[in-house]
């Protein structure tokens, strides 16, 4: 009987958290999804969702990952020209390849809280946001709501297969180094100084996105709390 109740217990102390999954861009979306730190991928890691759908999955309130959109995707080979997986529809554990935009979450974390950002770090492809429908706390909606394709420096433009701009990458995506990235050196917040960077994409994108993770160490306004059982994720 100790056994059982200790499992009924335990089971109730796990909710449930649903996410909607909303594209409002011109036209259809391949939804990735991935698990951090061992987390599944909800939804085996991604769906289609055409213009003006949404889509729900659920997780329980101790996943944490994060959630992009592929764009530019061909059914046939299964391959996506910015935010691709691995050329298939579901990711399955996969992350999507630079550059991207993403919405990250860490349910019930430091202080039982939900950490939430829209986060640049890897780039960007397209403008997304991440709202708490109700909950608890300082629940703001936040997001990247410019389309930083348009004035992306010529340097770090991704041009899809039509010559057009299709995704901005962030300096460290593009070019890897430990300066860009925060690494080595370079890997704590005091020396890690995008106004020393040439290629200066941090500024570009906090100067347009202000709510959103520019770099590394851009913790300070970039990341958000709530305590919720629901969460919008919007494209578009």
């Amino acid at each position: 009987m100790l056994l059982f109740a200790s499992t009924i217990l335990l089971v109730a102390s796990v909710e449930c958290v649903q996410f909607q999954i909303r594209n409002n861009l011109p036209g259809p979306i391949w939804v990735g999804i991935l698990g951090n730190n061992g987390k599944p991928p909800l939804a085996n890691g991604g769906f289609v969702l055409n213009r003006n759908q949404q889509k729900s999955v659920h997780s329980d309130d101790r996943w944490a990952g994060r959630f992009w959109a592929r764009t530019w995707c061909d059914p046939k080979s299964k391959h996506c020209q910015t935010g691709d997986c691995g050329n298939r529809l579901e990711c399955r554990g996969a992350g999507g390849a630079p550059p991207v935009t993403l919405a990250e979450i860490t349910l019930r974390g430091h202080g039982g809280q939900d950490f939430y950002d829209i986060s640049l770090v890897d780039g960007f492809n397209v403008v997304a946001k991440i709202q708490p429908l109700g909950g608890k706390g300082n629940c703001r909606t936040v997001g990247c709501n410019y389309d930083l394709n348009k004035n992306c420096p010529a340097s770090l433009r991704l041009r899809g297969s039509s010559g057009h701009t299709i995704a901005c990458y962030s300096a460290c995506s593009k070019f890897n180094t430990d300066q860009y990235c925060c690494r080595g050196r370079y890997g704590k917040p005091q020396t890690c100084k995008p106004s020393g960077w040439k290629s200066n994409s941090a500024t570009y994108f906090k100067s347009h996105c202000k709510d959103a993770y520019s770099y590394a160490y851009d913790d300070a306004t970039s990341t958000f709390t709530c305590i919720s059982s629901a969460y919008r994720v919007t494209f578009g």
